[in-house]
């Protein structure tokens, strides 16, 4: 669930979805530093694409039952893009959702001139199968599900977070933070409870820990997957958060273990979206993920931050 809408996100923004990477075991600090870069080149190209997560200027709540929806102020929730009155949401009792357009709105449901439709929101979406996307102008929304709860992540190409991006701020590339870790797997999975921005408690399958040591000490890390097989996520913190870095979490994106061993590169540990707008449901780092140590490596604190 807490990642539903990295997945919904990738899917729309035109930017084709990637699995996790980790450079090779630098042979040298040039070839090693120019791996990291090209990596950091991708990750910016997916955040500034035109549906990627700076484009978001929006994140609205339904109700059950009807919520009319436009830029005019007198809708139930009012957009900052599109027509005044766009067309109306229906939220059932049993969570359904359905949504009939104002007519001449010039909003189209999955590219398609059509009235009305059926939507399916991302915790329904799976497969090959999309959340709905209702498109008016350079905007668009789709229906997200957080714990039951269901919002519009309403997006736009012309938003000013993407118009004003400030371009990310590193740590220098150390390749000492390239760290090739035990990997302790689990069986059974272990749980863990990982909370979010917006206060809902996912409990998640850690299916094993990374242990590591640095300047003489023993740390560890517990990912999870979204999909059985996938690569795993980790959500960390350390002594940097909310002073160099994003104080919330950084993310890494960790391919599977092989031969008892998994690399932490922290050179590419990156912010979540929330770091740039306030229109996200971010993962917290568990108590399992914070570091007792400075992690001086990776993505800092975003210098530009995000409208309120």
């Amino acid at each position: 669930m807490l990642r539903h809408a990295l997945v919904a996100l990738a899917l729309f923004s035109g930017v084709a979805a990637v699995h996790a990477e980790s450079p090779n075991v630098p042979d040298s600090t040039t070839a090693y530093t120019q791996q990291i870069q090209q990596l950091r080149a991708a990750r910016v190209a997916r955040l500034n694409a035109p549906s990627g997560w700076l484009s978001l200027i929006g994140l609205e709540w339904l109700k059950v039952g009807d919520n009319r929806v436009g830029a005019a102020a007198d809708n139930d929730i009012v957009l900052k893009a599109g027509p005044a009155h766009l067309g109306t949401v229906t939220e059932g009792k049993d969570g359904s959702l359905h949504i009939v357009l104002v007519k001449d709105s010039g909003a189209t449901i999955d590219g398609k001139v059509v009235t009305s439709a059926a939507l399916i929101d991302d915790a329904h979406a799976t497969g090959d199968t999309h959340p709905t996307l209702v498109s008016f102008g350079n905007a668009n929304f789709y229906v997200i599900d957080r714990d039951g709860r269901k919002a519009l992540r309403v997006k736009d190409s012309d938003a000013e977070t993407r118009k004003h991006f400030l371009g990310l701020d590193y740590f220098p590339i150390d390749p000492s933070w390239h760290i090739v870790a035990d990997w302790v797997p689990f069986n059974p999975a272990h749980k863990m409870e990982i909370g979010s921005v917006i206060g809902t408690i996912d409990k998640v399958d850690v299916p094993g820990k990374a242990v590591f040591k640095h300047d003489g000490h023993t740390y560890e890390l517990m990912p999870y997957q979204e999909e059985p097989g996938g690569d795993l996520f980790f959500v960390i913190a350390d002594r940097t958060s909310g002073k160099e870095t994003y104080g919330a979490a950084r993310f890494m994106d960790v391919p599977l273990p092989k031969d008892g061993k998994v690399i932490l590169d922290f050179n590419l540990a990156y912010n979540p979206p929330c770091a740039f707008t306030p229109y996200a449901t971010c993962p917290l780092a568990p108590p399992e993920n914070r570091l007792d140590l400075r992690v001086t490596a990776g993505e800092e604190k975003y210098r530009g931050g995000h409208p309120h």
